[in-house]
């Protein structure tokens, strides 16, 4: 009868190691050579969202030899095709994904970087994340290993 229970504590001890592997070593996988984080921006080109475009395109250049960025318009053919691709339907005047994903733990806060930041752009429209938020992770996945 114990070995039925072993067996489980056994998978649980091998998950643990690979979770906390997972952990340890994503951030240093994804350090690393110029361009090797992708950066996908798909934004609505319109006069709310000017300032955050201009702040968010000043984030990236501190960047840019580590970052490879594209920017999707939502009105243009790329963006109908980029948010097709995510599954998006909805009225999105940001989406900012890093690595594939639009959410990341920063300061040991999960953050979805969705909407305009906290204090910009119309208060239905603001995420909770801020671009202290977006450049404390591109320094994390950028800083040298």
């Amino acid at each position: 009868m114990n070995r039925p229970r072993r067996r489980v504590r056994g998978l649980a001890v091998h998950a643990a190691f690979y979770a906390l592997l997972a952990i340890v070593a994503g951030p240093i996988a994804i350090c690393g050579a110029a361009g090797s984080i992708s950066v996908e921006v798909l934004y609505m080109s319109h006069g709310p969202l000017q300032p955050t475009l201009q702040e968010l395109r000043a984030v990236l250049a501190r960047h840019n030899d580590r970052l490879t960025v594209s920017w999707y318009d939502v009105d243009s053919e790329a963006g109908a095709a980029f948010m097709a691709m995510k599954g998006i339907t909805g009225h999105v005047p940001l989406d900012i994904w890093v690595n594939g994903k639009d959410t990341a733990v920063v300061g040991g806060k999960a953050i979805r970087f969705l909407g305009f930041p906290t204090g910009a752009g119309p208060t239905f429209f603001q995420g909770k994340w801020t671009m202290i938020d977006l450049a404390q992770l591109l320094e994390l996945l950028t800083r040298e290993p």
